[in-house]
């Protein structure tokens, strides 16, 4: 019962469409035929070319992720295995989004909102390869999938580290590499389109 709940939560809030909502509201754009058809924060910004909405995309994704974590811990308890299964749901409804014929975003600010929480240290190192990455390459999306990939890459090479679990409970590492695996997976399917993009442009 508690792992149905915890997927439930996960699934019905990551399902909540933001950009759609969002873009159909202040401008009356159905943003899943605008500009890439990405329902997330930055292609919200491209076709509204508005700063503002961009970030309150971001954050609302950001919140349901934090929201997802928080509220399953409420129910049941601080137990890794259901807020990471929560976690996943949210991301996987928020990238396949059932209201929206399983469009949706990249899964960058949901994931960035649950990893805040229950695993900071993958949110760091994400973010220092991304702006390594960027500082060579100036590409966004490129950015995006190679941060992405080295995210993996390095947690599994760092797991046994203690800084790696600095502001997280000492968690079972196999379910933490399972929950990481799970993320960045979801995430880099939902890149693989602007990667063969990127490659067919070379």
């Amino acid at each position: 019962m508690e792992f149905l709940l915890s997927a439930s939560i996960g699934f019905l809030l990551g399902s909540i469409p933001t950009a759609f909502i969002i873009m159909k509201k202040a401008k009356g754009i159905d943003i899943t035929t605008s500009g890439s058809g990405n329902v997330g924060a930055m292609n919200s910004f491209e076709v509204s070319r508005s700063k503002k909405i961009g970030f309150l995309v971001f954050f609302i994704d950001f919140l349901k992720g934090i929201i997802a974590v928080l509220l399953v811990r409420f129910l049941l308890g601080d137990s890794f295995i259901f807020s990471s299964l929560a976690s996943l749901f949210t991301i996987f409804s928020h990238c396949f989004n059932p209201w929206l014929n399983f469009k949706g975003g990249r899964g960058l600010a949901t994931a960035a909102g649950i990893s805040i929480i229950l695993f900071p240290a993958l949110l760091v190192i994400w973010i220092f390869s991304w702006i390594t990455i960027y500082l060579i390459k100036k590409d966004i999306l490129l950015s995006n999938i190679i941060a992405t990939v080295l995210a993996l890459v390095l947690s599994y090479i760092l797991i046994n580290q203690d800084f790696i679990f600095l502001y997280t409970k000492k968690v079972d590492i196999a379910e933490l590499l399972l929950f990481t695996s799970g993320v960045l997976l979801i995430i880099f399917i939902k890149h693989i389109e602007p990667l063969k993009e990127l490659i067919s442009k070379k």
